[in-house]
């Protein structure tokens, strides 16, 4: 209660005094973007009540990561816990690659959006266009990177074991469920799937699709490993080579990355809750959808890049965090690469979240308070997902929304 009193103390404090720094100075020609400055008093204002947020979510919830909160341009707080290593106690420090799970595929988005600025890719044109063989009709670009392509997963549809779940009486006559395997086949091929190998395998097998074109919102991984194959077929360039040339070199990301099998030496293990590594499995080498290492202070680079307005039009940028499916009860939607949380009465929220093996992650962009909240872990923790709290400092409003992995 003291704590929960502190904060709301802070909140009310930093409402008051902020007014000159709540937003951005949007003054954008010829992308010549300015931020209201904060002063040093509002900044230490700022640290105190998000220092006292981060240990009440994560302060004794065994995080092992890296944390970063920033404010009109101005990282305002940022900690490091754990170690990189733990086998070899390594420290994990600021330039710690970390694996960013599904924020990955803000990349792969936006990658794609700027060559639709460019003209080069059309988003309404169907992805057979680009990827000749593809076996389903009527899917777009625009339908991958919105999740509304009714595609399957390929993390199912490559299992060599396939399970139902079955409802069964326990013992004492109650209703349970259990797991039962229903199929077992040849795996596709032996070693690690790439890209290519999901491609082949709808090509060749055409998995049964999960809905209509365009007709719900299903996340499904497939449709951004499929864009990193367009990607690659309109710029022929390898996916992690184009990557690095056009974000990371020209926006100093220094120790960011796309794993593939051309650099698996950069392997970075993640840990279970017990601290047992997670080994390179048949998954780990297939990107779009995951497979970008970075760090905090990398996703920030990337994060002012974005507001800026240096990498993207602002028009294209609006245009990828609107809405493109129905509002569910909850609030949650997806636009072109980004979550979005659009609550009535509330400022829209643009994030994307993360999970691969040991590896939580949390990229939060209050897009009208150019402010960001980033967390990074490498040691699996559900408690990460709750760093979005943390944007209460800014907004002056409790919220305990939930934001989807």
């Amino acid at each position: 209660m003291i704590v929960r009193c502190f904060l709301l103390l802070q909140i009310l404090l930093l409402t008051a005094s902020c007014g000159s720094s709540q937003g951005p100075n949007f003054n954008l020609s010829g992308n010549n973007f300015t931020y209201n400055k904060i002063t040093t008093v509002e900044k230490e204002q700022y640290a105190t009540a998000i220092k006292t947020k981060y240990q009440s979510i994560l302060g004794n919830k065994n995080f092992s990561g890296q944390i970063l909160v920033a404010k009109n341009g101005e990282i305002i707080f940022e900690d490091y816990k754990g170690y990189a290593n733990y086998n070899t106690k390594d420290s994990l420090v600021a330039s710690t690659p970390i694996h960013l799970a599904s924020v990955s595929k803000t990349f792969t988005g936006m990658a794609a959006l700027q060559l639709w600025e460019k003209d080069q890719l059309d988003l309404k044109a169907s992805v057979d266009k680009y990827l000749p063989g593809f076996p389903y009709k009527d899917i777009s670009i625009e339908m991958l990177l919105s999740h509304r392509s009714g595609l399957p997963d390929y993390a199912y549809f490559l299992e060599t074991k396939q399970y139902k779940s079955v409802r069964y009486k326990t013992k004492r006559g109650r209703w349970a469920k259990k797991l039962v395997l229903v199929k077992n086949v040849a795996p596709f091929r032996s070693g690690l799937y790439t890209n290519q190998d999901v491609l082949d395998f709808m090509i060749q097998r055409k998995p049964a699709i999960a809905a209509n074109p365009d007709r719900v919102f299903k996340y499904c991984n497939t449709n951004y490993v499929l864009l990193a194959l367009i990607i690659e077929k309109i710029t022929g360039q390898d996916f992690p080579t184009y990557i690095n040339e056009t974000i990371f070199k020209p926006l100093n990301m220094e120790h960011s990355f796309v794993m593939s099998q051309q650099n698996m030496d950069k392997y970075l293990p993640s840990y279970n809750a017990q601290l047992v590594p997670y080994q390179v499995e048949k998954y780990d080498m297939i990107y779009g959808d995951k497979n970008v290492y970075s760090t905090v202070r990398d996703l920030y680079l990337w994060d002012k890049a974005l507001t800026e307005g240096r990498f993207l039009q602002p028009t294209t940028l609006e245009m990828a965090y609107e809405p493109k499916s129905p509002t569910n009860k909850y609030w949650h939607n997806y636009g072109l690469g980004w979550r979005v949380l659009t609550k009535p009465n509330e400022e829209k929220l643009i994030y994307h979240n993360g999970w691969w093996h040991g590896n939580n992650t949390v990229f939060t962009r209050l897009v009208g308070q150019t402010a960001t909240i980033i967390i990074l872990g490498n040691r699996y923790n559900r408690a990460i997902y709750k760093g979005k709290e943390i944007a209460a400092v800014f907004t002056g409003k409790e919220d305990t929304t939930s934001l989807v992995e």
